[in-house]
């Protein structure tokens, strides 16, 4: 029985020892969500550019990518002229301004130009903490009638949307239309 008492810490070790390994083997783009099929959070904020309050009936109507994006963000930079693109191609982007300053916010749409056809400005991250982001860039998939179907952390670039987003978002925009 004392011997394997002594054998405990060893077992201990091998178990925490073989769960830290799987996770050296997991992406971290694809965190789970809990929201994935649920309707977005419902929120009420300010637009970024000063218009009228959003909520999240002005995010229905046609799938779209929301992208939680901010100007202290590094990667966002990386990834905002690929969302540039991605909007002249006429993907339907929203934005979500992410525990930002609004004046920077602003400055940074004109100057790096607006992917965005709506853009939430959430300063104190409430909307951010209901999504469960982690951090910026996050980007959730939403269809026509507001559900969240993916979410995608980390930088969009062409590989990613190509590979992973451009597939989901165009089984979206090809599924007829159902009547809320």
């Amino acid at each position: 029985m004392k011997r394997l008492i002594l054998l405990l810490p060893l077992a201990i070790f091998l178990g925490v020892a073989v769960v830290l390994y799987r996770g050296l083997f997991l992406d971290p783009a694809e965190l789970p969500s809990a929201l994935i099929g649920k309707p977005f959070p419902a929120f009420a904020l300010p637009a970024v550019d000063g218009g009228k309050a959003l909520t999240q009936a002005d995010l229905k109507g046609k799938p779209a990518l929301v992208n939680v994006w901010a100007t202290w963000c590094v990667s966002c930079r990386v990834e905002h002229p690929v969302l540039n693109q991605l909007a002249q191609q006429g993907v339907v982007i929203h934005g979500v301004n992410y525990k930002d300053d609004n004046a920077a916010a602003r400055k940074w749409l004109a100057e790096f130009h607006n992917p965005y056809g709506l853009n939430i400005d959430d300063a104190q991250g409430s909307l951010g903490l209901d999504l469960g982001v982690y951090g910026a860039p996050e980007t959730f998939l939403i269809d026509a009638q507001g559900i969240i179907r993916h979410k995608y952390v980390g930088v969009i670039d062409e590989r990613v949307w190509r590979e992973k987003l451009a597939p989901l978002y165009q089984a979206l925009a090809d599924a007829p239309a159902v009547a809320p």
